[in-house]
């Protein structure tokens, strides 16, 4: 780390190798944040990051041996301006098995908890687990921030990613518990979007029918993220707060 390095205010975001995580580090580079990422898979993203000055550690957050890595690389900096808890995995809960049998039922409730614990692993224990490691760093700055970006399933539920919002929601109440905590010293928010940014393998049916379910009707993209943790930053005020970015979807009601 240079000395130019240490004199920068220092920002921490997880997942920071693709969409909405890399968006959000180059543009924080930019605006003269030292930035650092986890990333669990090189990608041209990653490298992109690493040439413009960012500093980026790989970390695999359901692995302690991963995250006490990731909390010793950031030992070089006395103190963090704030921590973006952006790294997420997607994953589907699995068809239910028509008939149990005691063969396959244990084989069943594994492969469900297998889900379940990667979920809650990546998604609330990785940020309890961070936030608290890191809190000496925090508490070093003058002012600083937690924001964990969670999901607007968290507040309604879904019927096919059950796990996921479930562990979304256990960090959005996370960050009503640190923010009770930490004030004055450090603001703890949450920002909770719908949707931002469709994949190029997503068809134009599904598109059509995703944009239906916000007001909006809108892909807004990820500098909506990057405006929210701004708006968040440069707040004094705001703690203990999840900040919806959904469009408008909770009132788009049959």
């Amino acid at each position: 780390m240079t000395s130019k390095q240490q004199q920068k205010e220092v920002i921490v975001i997880t997942g920071g190798g693709q969409r909405v995580g890399l968006y959000c580090a180059n543009q924080l580079l930019q605006q003269g944040y030292q930035v650092v990422v986890s990333y669990r898979k090189h990608s041209p993203g990653i490298a992109a990051l690493y040439e413009t000055g960012a500093h980026c550690i790989k970390a695999d957050f359901t692995s302690l041996a991963d995250i006490a890595g990731f909390v010793e690389a950031l030992a070089v900096y006395p103190a963090l301006r704030a921590i973006i808890h952006n790294a997420s995995s997607w994953q589907a809960d699995l068809p239910l098995a028509p008939v149990a049998t005691t063969v396959n039922l244990l084989t069943q409730l594994e492969q469900d908890a297998a889900i379940f614990d990667a979920m809650q692993h990546i998604h609330a224990r990785a940020p309890y687990l961070l936030n608290r490691a890191l809190l000496p760093q925090l508490t070093a700055s003058n002012t600083a921030d937690i924001i964990h970006l969670t999901d607007f399933v968290a507040s309604v539920g879904s019927s096919k990613h059950q796990a996921y919002a479930a562990s979304k929601a256990a960090l959005e109440n996370l960050t009503l518990s640190l923010s009770r905590k930490l004030a004055p010293t450090i603001k703890v928010n949450a920002i909770a979007p719908a949707l931002l940014m469709f994949n190029e393998s997503d068809d134009a049916a599904y598109r059509e029918k995703a944009l239906a379910k916000s007001l909006m009707a809108i892909e807004p993209g990820p500098d909506e993220v990057l405006q929210s943790i701004l708006y968040l930053l440069n707040s004094r005020y705001i703690t203990g707060r999840i900040l919806a970015l959904d469009g408008g979807r909770h009132l788009n009601l049959p």
